[in-house]
């Protein structure tokens, strides 16, 4: 991660992409919690996936970093969500 450079997207395609990218993590997130049983694991998953990518990149986009920041909020909200829904009794499978 040398610079902090201008990213070759428009404000359209960014503003488009976030709650896209918020509601496919959170639909994910939801789903692997629901399986596995465990509230956290998406949350370690993605934070695995960051660090692996951090290595793999020169050069970081402000773009970049709006997409982790809106994919984060959307993992923590499915374990959120799931935490929510089994504190009040539901059970998933």
């Amino acid at each position: 991660m040398t610079m902090l450079a201008v990213p070759p997207i428009s404000l359209v395609q960014l503003i488009i992409s976030i709650p896209l990218l918020l509601v496919f993590f959170f639909g994910i997130g939801f789903i692997l919690n629901m399986i596995l049983k465990t509230t956290w694991l998406p949350i370690y998953l993605f934070a695995a996936l960051i660090v692996y990518f951090a290595f793999q990149i020169n050069t970081v986009y402000m773009t970049d970093i709006t997409w982790l920041i809106a994919s984060l909020a959307g993992v923590v909200g499915s374990g959120l969500t799931i935490r929510y829904l089994r504190a009040k009794g539901y059970r998933m499978f």
